[in-house]
C-alpha cells in the first residue's frame, strides 16, 4: 500500500497515521493465517517540512523525502526502511550501499539532506502556524474578491504551503504567464504542449470539470513568504483574472 502523506497539488493531508494503525491490524490477522505482510509505504516528500514524519507514528514500513522540499541541496533524498522489508537493487556492479545501489555515495548531498531535515523539523511548528495564518487569509480574500472562484482540496486538512484555487472563465496557463510578468511565481496543473492542453488529472479525478481543471492554480508560500507579497499577489490576481474573463468574453462573442 503507497499513499502520498499530502498531495503535491491540492494539498490535501492524507490520514496516514490511521492507515498504518488499520494496516497493522489487518497484518496481524494476515500472520495468523500465515499470509504475507503487508507493506505500507508513504511519499512524504511534500510533508516532511510541515507535518510528524515519526515513522512509528504514522506506523509506516517505507517512506520517500526529497531534499529540495526541505531547502536542502536539489538531487538528493532519502528511502526509509525496516528491516523486514526486502529491496531488490536498480544499479547493479560493485556492490556498493550493501548491494542495493552501485555507485559513489553523494556525500555532501547527504549531509546537506540531514542538515535541512534537522532545521525544519525544529522550525516545523512554528512555521506551520506562521504559514497557515497567511493561507487561510488568502484564500478567503480571493474567493471574496473574484467572483466564481473555487478551492481545491480540503480547506482545513491541507499543507500550510499549499493553494490552489481554480478561477472559473480562465486558462490556468495564461494567468500563470500574466502574473510571471508581474514577478510572481505560481503554477497549474495543465500540462501544456504543442498539440495537446490536458487537464490537471488530479482535479478531474476528483471528479470536476475541465473548465475548474484548466483554470487551477497552485500558489505555495515558503518560509521567505509575507504578508506583503501575498497583498501584492492579490492585487495582480484580481487584475489578471478580469482581463482573461474580458479577453474569453470578447473571443466568444467573435466566435
Amino acid at each position: 500500500v503507497s499513499v502520498m502523506y499530502a498531495n503535491n497539488e491540492i494539498g490535501t493531508i492524507m490520514p496516514t497515521a490511521r492507515i498504518g494503525k488499520r494496516l497493522k491490524q489487518i497484518n496481524l490477522a494476515r500472520e495468523q493465517r500465515r499470509l504475507p505482510r503487508v507493506v505500507f509505504h508513504t511519499d512524504a516528500c511534500q510533508a516532511a517540512g510541515y507535518l510528524n514524519i515519526n515513522v512509528n507514528d504514522l506506523s509506516v514500513d517505507m517512506m520517500t523525502v526529497n531534499g529540495s522540499k526541505l531547502y536542502g541541496p536539489k538531487g538528493i533524498g532519502f528511502l526509509y526502511r525496516r528491516h523486514h522489508v526486502g529491496l531488490a537493487p536498480i544499479i547493479w556492479g560493485g556492490g556498493q550501499e550493501f548491494g542495493l545501489r552501485s555507485g559513489t555515495e553523494n556525500v555532501a548531498g547527504i549531509v546537506g539532506l540531514a542538515e535541512a531535515l534537522s532545521i525544519s523539523q525544529k522550525q516545523r511548528s512554528r512555521e506551520a502556524k506562521r504559514l497557515t495564518a497567511l493561507r487561510d487569509k488568502f484564500i478567503d480574500a480571493v474567493l471574496d474578491q473574484i467572483p466564481k472562484t473555487l478551492l481545491n482540496g480540503h480547506p482545513k486538512k491541507r499543507l500550510p504551503s499549499n493553494i490552489n484555487i481554480s478561477i472559473l472563465g480562465i486558462e490556468g496557463e495564461s494567468a500563470v504567464l500574466y502574473l510571471d510578468a508581474r514577478g510572481i511565481a505560481c503554477a497549474t496543473g495543465s500540462a501544456c504542449t504543442a498539440a495537446n492542453l490536458e487537464p490537471s488529472y488530479v482535479i478531474t479525478a476528483l471528479g470536476k470539470n475541465h473548465e475548474r481543471a484548466h483554470g487551477s492554480l497552485r500558489f505555495t508560500l515558503g518560509h521567505s513568504t509575507t504578508k506583503k507579497e501575498l497583498d501584492f499577489t492579490l492585487t495582480q490576481l484580481v487584475k489578471v483574472a478580469a482581463r482573461l474573463r474580458q479577453i474569453s468574453a470578447v473571443g466568444g462573442n467573435n466566435g
